[in-house]
């Protein structure tokens, strides 16, 4: 059979498996305090995580300190009152003998060596840092990747502190109750839609994965009740990052729902980078409680636009008004004020709401113009930091603060990144979208770049914290990174809980295809299409390799057929915000068949051009 086949178990199941592996384990011993159970990445995908396991006569709190490489580096937590204790420790190196001191209430003592493997191949280290212990402290530096790097956590010395194994997309954010969101490794729609996102401990520890129909991309937004603001589209109208939606935190259902389409016009206002499949190109959700309203970055239109969170009304735009309609200019646009510099954001990310309701902004500033021709070479132009003050009622703009322009093309990312708010005067700045190919500043995504082009490309990525105007913090990295986010390891919250994760919410029905060519029976699938077909618990996927514009149908043959157009001629993206998904074949696809309202036994079959080939495989859904 020419076919490859498997079945997969969703990474909750396997966790799952593992979980009750080493729980048996345990209870086949007795562990004391003197001689813990010591279990290494309990959780298969976080590989600087360990689980320390014991049972002591009465009831006492332990106290932990992952030892650093000197004492600055220490990593320490103290864990409650127990008889039985599962202790998470954080903050391991790679490729070391790491050693463990805990201490229980009584002071007694005992220390564990707990050697680590090197790190994956992926995992990348600074060329630059520049910042102090005494500010540092015990904070760690994650970010998500969106080049061939791995998601990681980097201490004061540029040490990595953790890292994940699988392909975690777009940003990474933690909770009220101590976990992470952040988005899944399986892959949706090319070329970075996924599934959803993940719930997932610091151990490593996927508790809930919500799925949405339309699959999620770049950001999400925890609300005070819990509930999850997720960006997301809605694909069979062909358009892509243009809603977002409002998830329940216990069923994954969706309650509400906000599209752009209905508040903007999607032809006027774009970007360099604008088309028609991709034309607003949402990349940052934040609610404002004091105005009930959403802030959204638009990169396609460089706008962030303000909506009422009830009705999803128009508010106001911050952008170049240059390309828009008079009429919205002179309703929902804002006049530059004040006397400091000032300049538009263009292709910006990651809008944040400050307490006092300024907005601030990663600006790219890719072409930093609306029209081609005062578009702006890459080797003259600056990305930055932006904070705008904004007045709703004369509707003014002023610019408030920047850092980025004076460090020129060095800086210069022309998509991802991000800005945090820590406190007045207090800010991270991340351009993590660097890149030159053969020495000369990328105009576009680095990570477009791929064969023999590939080769002549140099990433970076640049972190910076500043507090009161004084750069504090700053690492640059080989890599392009999606965003920074800086982080405690422990969190009192983040409590470790037993028992199998949730998959919820729903992938939706995939479309069918209903204009079925004829096409002559041809036999088992030709080798040459590379066809490999793997069974997860949710959906079916379907990988193979053809020339670009031939057509392909796959086919589930059953008591009735179900027909799916799988596409072969991949749209020019204009923005790879997560590039980790690409093949390095261009004539490779993949598409997924979600399980849902399907149900019995498929015979998996394949029209290509006008010949019909059987695949050998069976499937029950």
């Amino acid at each position: 059979m020419t076919v490859r086949f498997k079945e997969f178990d969703h990474i909750i199941t396997e966790q799952y498996q593992a979980e009750q592996a080493f729980l048996a384990e345990y209870q086949q011993g007795q562990y004391t305090f003197a001689n813990p159970y010591v279990k290494l990445n309990p959780y298969l995908i976080a590989p600087l995580t360990a689980l320390v396991m014991f049972k002591t006569a009465e009831p006492t709190t332990v106290s932990i300190t992952v030892k650093g490489k000197e004492k600055a580096g220490d990593i320490s937590f103290k864990f409650p009152e127990a008889t039985d204790h599962m202790i998470p420790v954080y903050g391991l190196y790679a490729d070391h003998a790491n050693q463990l001191e805990m201490i229980l209430g009584s002071g007694e003592t005992t220390v564990v060596t707990l050697q680590t493997e090197a790190a994956h191949k992926g995992v990348k280290q600074p060329t630059q840092i520049t910042t102090t212990a005494d500010y540092f402290q015990d904070n760690i530096m994650f970010l998500t990747s969106t080049s061939t790097a791995q998601v990681a956590g980097y201490d004061y010395r540029g040490d990595v502190r953790w890292y994940g194994t699988i392909n975690f997309a777009f940003d990474l954010k933690r909770v009220s109750n101590g976990r992470l969101l952040v988005g899944t490794h399986r892959l949706m729609i090319p070329p970075y839609h996924t599934t959803g996102i993940y719930e997932i401990g610091m151990i490593g520890k996927i508790y809930k994965e919500y799925r949405l129909p339309g699959g999620y991309h770049h950001d999400q937004f925890e609300m005070e009740d819990g509930n999850l603001l997720i960006l997301t589209q809605d694909l069979p109208r062909g358009t892509v990052e243009d809603m977002c939606v409002l998830v329940d935190r216990k069923t994954g259902q969706i309650i509400k729902t906000w599209d752009y389409q209905k508040v903007l016009p999607q032809d006027v206002g774009g970007s360099g980078s604008q088309d028609t499949h991709d034309w607003f190109h949402n990349n940052a959700v934040w609610y404002d409680k004091k105005t009930n309203s959403l802030t959204l970055s638009g990169r396609h239109q460089d706008a962030i636009i303000n909506i009422d969170y009830e009705t999803g009304a128009l508010n106001w735009i911050i952008g170049d008004p240059e390309g828009w309609p008079q009429e919205l200019v002179n309703k929902y646009f804002f006049k530059p004020v004040g006397e400091g510099d000032f300049d538009w954001q263009y292709e910006q990310h990651a809008c944040v709401v400050c307490p006092n309701g300024d907005i601030m902004a990663f600006d790219n500033g890719h072409w930093r113009a609306k029209v081609k021709e005062k578009y702006l070479p890459a080797k003259d132009n600056f990305s930055r930091g932006v904070r705008y003050r904004i007045d709703t009622e004369k509707m003014e703009i002023e610019q408030v603060w920047q850092y980025g322009k004076e460090r020129g093309a060095e800086f210069f990312s022309t998509y991802i990144c991000n800005v945090e708010y820590f406190g007045e005067g207090h800010y991270l700045v991340h351009s993590g979208g660097i890149g030159t190919f053969d020495g000369e500043t990328c105009n576009k995504p680095p990570v477009q770049f791929r064969g023999e082009d590939e080769k002549k490309v140099v990433l970076n990525s640049i972190t910076v914290e500043i507090k009161d105007d004084v750069v504090v913090y700053e690492m640059h990295l080989p890599a392009n990174f999606y965003r920074a986010e800086k982080l405690k390891l422990y969190s009192p919250e983040d409590e470790l809980t037993l028992g199998k994760g949730e998959l919820l919410g729903t992938l939706g029905v995939t479309e069918e295809f209903t204009t079925i060519p004829p096409a002559e029976e041809s036999g088992i699938v030709p080798e040459k299409y590379n066809v490999k077909l793997g069974l997860e618990e949710d959906r079916l996927i379907f990988k193979a390799t053809f020339e670009k514009g031939q057509m392909v149908l796959l086919q589930l043959e059953g008591e009735t057929t179900h027909s799916y157009f799988v596409p072969t001629t991949k749209r020019p993206f204009l923005a790879m915000c997560v590039g980790t998904f690409q093949e390095s074949d261009e004539r490779a696809v993949e598409f997924p068949v979600s399980r849902e309202g399907l149900a019995g036994e498929f015979k998996v079959s394949l029209i290509v051009d006008e010949f019909k080939y059987e695949t050998g495989v069976t499937v029950s859904l």
